[in-house]
């Protein structure tokens, strides 16, 4: 029984809440009393274990005291001090005060330099990097880069790539297809100058080298100061102001070319000249309805550069004659050029492009072989457009003139072209709108209408015909709205562009415009495009235009030069009818401009159609060829060939970065983005 109520007695006990409460007081305080002991005992004096940085065979470590000993800190004090004060209470061992510091300031705020943010998705909150144009590299230094590749995990790793070595000095203007002087030798005929179009390096003599800078090579200045003056060292040539300067061409001021604006025809300015012609035919509306416009033999292209400020894009061409450089002039003031010469093939231009083409002195017998040179201008004209000639003929009364100036009208006369107006040194026709005169001529006339199978857009390496390029005969191409409204207007030709679509063409038109202008807004939001000193663009494969379009809606102050592919689409009609201009090209061949053309180089696309038929490397070399030094290269292609581009862009001494597209990391696209160096031997 006892027992029995000894353990009923003991159960009690042992669930009593007090029994608990008791428990736990006493157990904190014989673990007060336990701490404060120790405390306050021996483990004031911290062991710092510590050995020498250069330890010897034999030396062991040391122990050392605390420097704090017989010191309370109080920490109430260093926590809330914003200035030095004094935080040390003695213990009269040694009485000495320890300055506290304030605390540091906090550490800058991170700015992104990704274009995915931490979770993955796309964003543009983020800041691009300065690149500086004027960074040299000593590129003899080493003949090899580093790069990145995946390797068979699919993870990246660091490799050595052998760099593209510096070309001859000799070199630094070279043009591979108007620079071959063996292909050049081998002509049977020049008379007509043949030497000035394309002959094009065989295959495996191409370019193999990075063409360098002229020495002393700056940063171009900035347009539009650029249309009235450039660096001499960059264009190191004095001749057009040994030929030109008394027609006030150029002239030379301490280290710049100075460009007056005035012409050999148009000595007293381009101003006064254009004046002049708006003056003499109101109709043609610059900004208006004159917004494309062909300057034959354009000099240092000062007729071309006055026209920008009237909202009219002009393309300015000559051959590299004697005046080798004057394109080159051109294209470092910032104005759309091209070398390009009448002589026998048709220019790489489509029918019905220009508005307004324009010749003042250019050098170029338009009345020779029936009339083959001025028929390839009437190609190019658009229906209703008009041709200016500004030269001797039109206002000397020499006999070898007057001859010269009757061959003209003759001719003329029988292309159905209507002399509207003489005035001065200046003479103006107009081209027909339809094919009505054409068909109305005496049987005979000559020259004859081109046969109807004749494709007037056809141009790549096709020669000229002595024939009159018969017009639509719906209108096309005559019917265009006025600038700037024609930008964003489905043009009529849409309908002749020959490919396969499920949509209607002008959804395409228009869901292309609509893709680049929300593309390039991301890129001025985002990569601060509005900053770049970008001024001369190439796109290299443009379809219907819209990159361009778009640089023009985002207000960049720029111009570009829409390529249109051979092996693709041929939508250079298209582009001219916007009033955009463009050229045809092969990617498998050398681009018919000056090296340090550009400063922003703009591929989508391209290399997945291209790398099936050209060789990749001798494409990126033909783009840093003609990419300034400070230049940018973007290229918008297919993940897959992603690696191989990245090498051959650090082969060719590029900083280059890949980047997502808007669709996100798992789309199949991705954006490579390249800066060129200015590199030196």
């Amino acid at each position: 029984m006892l027992k029995a109520n000894g353990g009923l007695l003991s159960d009690r006990w042992r669930f009593t809440p007090f029994a608990k409460i008791a428990g736990l007081v006493v157990i904190s305080v014989v673990f007060f009393f336990l701490g404060k002991r120790f405390s306050d005992g021996s483990s004031q004096q911290l062991l710092f274990y510590a050995s020498q940085q250069n330890p010897q065979p034999k030396t062991s470590a040391f122990v050392g005291l605390s420097p704090n000993l017989n010191k309370v800190i109080d920490i109430t004090l260093l926590i809330n001090a914003t200035t030095p004060t004094p935080a040390i209470v003695s213990t009269g061992n040694e009485p000495k005060e320890v300055t506290v510091h304030p605390p540091a300031p906090p550490p800058p705020s991170l700015e992104r330099m990704g274009v995915v943010d931490d979770s993955g998705r796309m964003t543009d909150d983020f800041q691009v990097g300065d690149y500086d144009p004027e960074l040299v590299e000593n590129w003899l230094k080493t003949n090899e880069s580093e790069g990145i590749e995946s390797d068979a995990k699919g993870e990246s790793v660091r490799i050595k790539i052998k760099k593209f070595p510096l070309c001859p000095e000799s070199m630094r203007e070279y043009i591979p297809c108007l620079d071959n002087t063996e292909a050049i030798k081998k002509l049977h005929d020049t008379e007509k100058g043949e030497k000035f179009e394309r002959h094009c390096p065989e295959e495996g003599k191409g370019l193999n080298c990075l063409v360098p800078p002229p020495k002393g090579y700056r940063t171009p200045i900035p347009w539009p100061r650029s249309r009235d003056e450039v660096w001499f060292s960059n264009v190191p040539h004095a001749r057009l102001v040994e030929d030109k300067g008394g027609q006030n061409w150029i002239t030379v001021s301490k280290d710049k070319f100075k460009f007056p604006g005035g012409g050999t025809q148009f000595i007293h300015g381009a101003v006064h000249y254009l004046d002049q012609i708006e003056k003499m035919l109101p109709e043609i509306a610059f900004g208006r309805h004159t917004r494309v416009v062909l300057d034959v033999g354009c000099g240092v292209a000062s007729f071309g550069a006055y026209l920008l400020s009237r909202n009219v894009l002009t393309l300015s061409v000559a051959p590299k004659d004697v005046h080798e450089n004057q394109i080159q002039f051109a294209l470092e003031r910032g104005v759309p050029a091209m070398v390009a010469a009448f002589v026998s093939r048709r220019l790489l231009y489509p029918s019905q492009a220009f508005d307004l083409i324009h010749c003042s002195r250019c050098r170029v017998n338009w009345t020779r072989d029936d009339g083959i040179l001025l028929l390839e201008v009437n190609r190019m004209l658009r229906a209703g457009g008009y041709f200016a000639w500004a030269a001797q003929p039109v206002y000397k009364h020499e006999p070898a003139l007057e001859e010269q100036w009757e061959e003209m009208v003759n001719l003329t006369s029988r292309m159905c072209w209507t002399l509207v107006k003489k005035e001065g040194y200046v003479a103006m026709w107009q081209k027909p709108l339809n094919n009505s005169c054409y068909l109305s001529r005496a049987e005979g006339t000559q020259p004859p209408l081109c046969e109807p199978d004749d494709n007037p857009d056809n141009v790549w390496y096709v020669d000229l015909k002595a024939c009159i390029s018969r017009l639509p005969e719906d209108g096309y191409g005559s019917n265009v709205v006025p600038w700037p409204e024609r930008l964003q207007n489905p043009p009529d030709r849409l309908q002749s562009i020959q490919f396969d679509a499920y949509m209607s063409r002008k959804e395409l038109f228009k869901a292309e415009s609509k893709y680049w202008k929300e593309i390039i807004e991301g890129y001025v939001r985002a990569l601060h495009w509005g900053r770049f000193k970008m001024r001369n663009v190439l796109d290299m494969k443009a379809g219907f235009g819209g990159f361009a379009s778009a640089l023009i809606e985002n207000k960049l102050n720029c111009w570009v030069m829409n390529v249109v592919p051979v092996s693709g689409t041929n939508t250079l009609p298209v582009i001219y009818d916007r009033g955009l201009i463009g050229v045809m090209h092969d990617w498998c061949e050398p681009f018919d401009t000056y090296p340090r053309t550009y400063d922003l180089i703009h591929a989508a696309g391209l290399f997945s159609v291209e790398h099936k038929r050209c060789n990749i490397s001798s494409i990126m070399l033909e783009m840093d060829r003609i990419l300034r030094p400070g230049g940018r290269v973007y290229i918008r292609d297919s993940l897959s060939l992603m690696d191989e581009l990245q090498e051959i862009g650090v082969a060719l001494g590029w900083h280059v970065s890949l980047r997502d597209t808007s669709e996100g990391p798992h789309a199949n696209y991705r954006i490579l983005s390249c800066d060129k160096r200015l590199i030196r031997a």
